[in-house]
């Protein structure tokens, strides 16, 4: 099964009714996956025949009248990474809380992969992570600073503080797939930052361009499907996910008494409402009894 992860920031003319164009054309093409929508663009990864895929990009590319085609990450997974097909709308592709930064207007400069590396060894320049504390702590790259964020919505107030001190550096930033770097990249560029640099493709392209002998990633990369992450050479990696608060777990947090599998984790299990507990213990036990039936659970039941 081929998996293409794709964006682009543009402006989209009546969002409602292209997205329940973009719909019907995903369904009859029998793809799964996510694909979300505004004004400002397109966001999203598919999985299914590649060549359903590319016709599906075909079509939204005549549809918005695009000067250039779509460029996507190319993957290939043995079962589907996703259960379903959700088009969504949303105010933004990716939420940072700041409608009034526009990518599709300006944005950082791209490093190709190949150029990463000697960017980021420059002592002069700060690097950093735009993603969110926990996929952080799966892997990242040496001296890149972390946000503390537990979502891109507070990225702002990290970057407002930044601006107060280190205005005058150069910045190279980076994220997962590359979309909330450049966001982020507009962002320091309306705050003032003159010299800004975005990994071009985010980390996956760095993973799969770069030799292995070259290769300054440390540890896996957290990736928004049921693979959780993959290691240097795009595998799935060694994380499992807290179907409770979706952080990516390591063999300790497994290990740990505070793990329950379906249910809670040592990150959230003194967060957790007793209804919502509730509810996952239920989930837990109907998926175990659908196991032994030999009938996978899949319910209407939320986390």
């Amino acid at each position: 099964m081929k998996v293409a992860s794709f964006y682009r920031f543009l402006d989209v003319d009546r969002v409602e009714p292209f997205r329940d164009e973009l719909l019907s054309c995903c369904r009859q093409s029998d793809l799964l996956g996510t694909v979300l929508v505004a004004a400002e663009g397109i966001n999203g990864t598919l999985a299914g025949d590649g060549d359903a895929i590319r016709g599906i990009f075909r079509w939204i590319e005549e549809r918005l009248a695009l000067a250039a085609p779509i460029e996507a990450r190319w993957t290939e997974a043995q079962t589907a990474p996703f259960r379903r097909l959700r088009v969504r709308l949303k105010k933004e592709i990716v939420t940072l809380g700041r409608p009034d930064v526009q990518p599709q207007r300006k944005t950082g400069v791209r490093v190709p992969p190949g150029e990463w590396n000697t960017l980021i060894e420059n002592p002069e320049v700060l690097v950093i992570d735009t993603r969110n504390r926990y996929e952080v702590e799966v892997g990242t790259f040496p001296r890149a600073m972390d946000p503390g964020t537990a979502s891109f919505r507070d990225f702002p107030k990290f970057a407002e503080a930044l601006a107060e001190s280190e205005r005058k550096r150069p910045l190279a930033m980076f994220c997962t797939g590359g979309i909330r770097c450049e966001k982020a990249t507009a962002l320091m560029l309306e705050l003032g930052f003159e010299e800004v640099y975005q990994l071009e493709g985010g980390v996956l392209n760095y993973l799969s361009t770069v030799p292995a002998a070259e290769n300054r990633w440390d540890g896996e990369c957290f990736v928004f499907d049921t693979r959780v992450a993959v290691d240097r050479d795009l595998a799935e990696g060694g994380y499992v996910q807290c179907h409770a608060c979706r952080r990516p777990l390591a063999s300790e947090d497994i290990a740990s008494p505070d793990y329950r599998e379906g249910v809670s984790c040592p990150h959230c299990v003194g967060d957790l409402a007793p209804d919502r507990r509730e509810r996952l213990e239920e989930r837990r036990r109907q998926v175990a009894l659908g196991e032994a039936r030999g009938t996978p659970h899949i319910g209407p039941t939320k986390p």
